[in-house]
């Protein structure tokens, strides 16, 4: 069952009590009445954070930016601030489980701190790139990123993370680094480059591998979102009013999106998705065209399918070689 856990329910309640506390206040119902686009953006958002390895800011980022012309820092700070709800409550989901072999999740522990050098580094280095180019980016990394997820063949088999040598290691590092980067630029977007890794390199299972990048998103939305409050201070009252407005959606939709994940085929809801992100590009350059838009979305979504095609088609690869291998062997010996 979806509340089975004792400890979820403690979260859960106790999190209810929090906003409840923070909505009376700091929040109006006016304001939530006015702002209402705001929870009902993260009902799918949460959901597709909970079920998938794209965080609700796949959804919050371009509907905020792209489509509402909210400013890009904007829509960047709110996914931040409600994935640290959201996926924070899918992973304690996760996390109390009966049947879960937890220590499958004590990379976490370390991919979190390199993911947040990066988040760091691109706060420092990268937020003066135009929000044009920005968009384009995010919007060609999560197509590129569903048609793989949905229609490529890569379901690994290893239930936790194994890497052996210094090549591995830099490897992760380079790719938790590059999550974080995307972190700081979009809100969301380390929980995709580092489930990639994990199901093509590494050969991880796909729920496991999606579980951990749940987590690793879940804690650098709470250190990013705490670097944007305390170090930049630049989080406004508006913002805060606009978090509390989708903190219980969130709160509920992304664990409950990670059930529905362990409970039934949804195969169907990803190909919806898959949609939902062809739509969202379509729309990007179609409003306001320019040959500027066109190129870099074009140049980003050739780039980006190459990769993930490449290392998702090695991974089947590899996997139809052990099986025929093992089929072999078995013939061998009878």
């Amino acid at each position: 069952m979806f509340f089975e856990s004792r400890i979820f329910r403690g979260w859960y309640g106790g999190m209810m009590l929090v906003w409840l506390v923070l909505f009376v206040v700091f929040n109006s119902l006016t304001f939530l009445a006015d702002h209402w686009y705001y929870p009902a953006i993260m009902v799918l958002g949460a959901f597709v954070a909970g079920l998938t390895p794209e965080g609700g800011g796949a959804v919050a980022f371009p509907v905020l930016s792209v489509f509402l012309d909210v400013k890009r820092e904007m829509a960047r700070d709110f996914s931040l601030m409600i994935q640290s709800v959201g996926m924070t409550s899918a992973s304690i989901w996760i996390l109390s489980r009966r049947g879960h072999h937890l220590p499958a999740y004590k990379p976490v522990l370390w991919f979190v701190p390199m993911s947040f050098a990066g988040f760091v580094a691109g706060m420092w280095a990268l937020q003066t790139i135009p929000v044009f180019i920005i968009q384009a980016l995010f919007l060609s990394l999560i197509l590129t990123f569903a048609l793989a997820y949905v229609f490529g063949d890569h379901r690994g088999e290893r239930p936790q993370l194994t890497a052996s040598g210094p090549a591995d290691h830099m490897m992760l590092a380079a790719v938790l680094f590059l999550g974080g980067i995307c972190a700081s630029l979009f809100g969301t977007g380390a929980d995709i480059v580092i489930y990639t890794l994990l199901v093509t390199r590494f050969r991880m299972q796909e729920k496991v591998a999606t579980h951990i990048s749940i987590m690793v998103m879940a804690a650098i939305s709470i250190l990013g979102y705490a670097y944007r409050f305390f170090w930049d201070g630049d989080i406004s009252d508006y913002q805060i009013r606009t978090w509390l407005c989708a903190w219980p959606v969130v709160l509920f939709m992304a664990p409950f999106g990670s059930y529905v994940l362990s409970k039934l085929n949804v195969e169907w809801m990803l190909r919806g998705i898959v949609v939902l992100n062809i739509f969202q590009l379509a729309y990007f350059n179609w409003k306001n065209p320019s040959m500027e838009k066109l190129l870099w979305s074009g140049a980003f979504f050739v780039v980006l399918s190459a990769i993930f095609w490449l290392s998702l088609a090695r991974l089947a690869k590899d996997r139809r070689r052990r099986e025929q291998e093992l089929s072999q062997d078995i013939c061998e010996a009878s």
